[in-house]
């Protein structure tokens, strides 16, 4: 697939999702609550999750009613754990995508309802009264809710925040960001899966590569948080070191960090050869290079 064929389909991709969360996330929500809802999730944000569950559902030649509101709908997981994690009781972080985090701008009581109701809407997005089957509405939720919980990403964070001013070894780093990171990545792609015919043998490959780009993206954070200043990350540069925690670069090094990027892409590489989806996978391979190569 060429760049130009890439770029002009992420571009129409992401203009179908920001126009869908401009609809699906109200503005009238009581008390101002909409308002900090929407100051989470609109206009910002690489959007990579989406892209991945259409990507995916591209593959399969999925429904694209229900990948969108896949889409949207893990983004919004996605917003909601970002507004959470910024919070004074978690990162205490005040920068988040170039603009001052949800606490900041409107307190904590606000920023912690506001992730909460991105939260349920999540799952109200999956479960329409019409346009998508039921068996597929419930298959959706279960992929988003297990990625999203205590196996998962909600698991993932606090096994991050017991971490703090610990050492821990490669596996138990790995497990960390499995649930915390890589979950939630992995969900996305096999959520665009399940919304088209997939063989048994796909699924496992697609599984395969969404836990390779999971990882990827993690120890690719990982690297820039030591080498990006906080203008072109958009967040506060530097804060895991500042806070003791351990990531990628001060368990492996920063040069064997990026070696295991690159290990890791090629793993992605393979798996999407072992999905016998051929040239329909041409898509999710450039996402997996976008993952690697990404400079914020």
């Amino acid at each position: 697939m060429s760049a130009a064929d890439f770029e002009g389909w992420s571009r129409s991709q992401l203009s179908a999702v920001e126009q869908a969360l401009e609809r699906w996330v109200p503005a009238d929500a009581p008390a101002s609550l909409g308002l900090a809802m929407r100051y989470g999730v609109l206009d910002g944000g690489k959007r990579l999750r989406p892209l991945l569950v259409l990507a995916s559902q591209q593959a399969v030649a999925g429904q694209a009613e229900a990948a969108l509101r896949a889409a949207v709908a893990v983004e919004l997981i996605h917003a909601y754990s970002l507004v959470h994690d910024d919070m004074p009781c978690m990162d205490n972080d005040v920068l988040r995508r170039g603009k001052p985090t949800v606490h900041v701008q409107f307190g904590q009581a606000q920023a912690m309802l506001a992730g909460d109701a991105m939260q349920a809407l999540a799952f109200e997005v999956l479960t329409p009264d019409a346009g998508v089957p039921p068996a597929l509405q419930a298959r959706l939720c279960g992929l988003l809710a297990r990625s999203a919980g205590h196996a998962g990403m909600a698991g993932g964070q606090a096994i991050d925040l017991a971490s703090i001013g610990r050492s821990l070894d490669e596996d138990a780093l790995r497990d960390m960001h499995r649930r915390k990171t890589g979950a939630l990545l992995q969900a996305s792609v096999l959520m665009g899966a399940a919304c088209g015919d997939c063989s048994a043998g796909a699924w496992a490959a697609l599984a395969d590569y969404g836990a390779a780009v999971g990882l990827a993206f993690q120890v690719v954070d990982d690297i820039l948080d030591v080498t990006q200043a906080s203008s072109t990350l958009g967040k506060t540069a530097g804060k895991d070191q500042d806070h003791n925690k351990p990531t990628y670069v001060s368990v492996l090094g920063l040069g064997h960090a990026r070696s295991h990027a690159e290990a890791l892409r090629q793993q992605a590489h393979g798996a999407l050869a072992r999905s016998g989806l051929g040239a329909a996978a041409g898509l999710l391979a450039v996402l997996a290079d976008k993952v690697v190569e990404r400079e914020n």
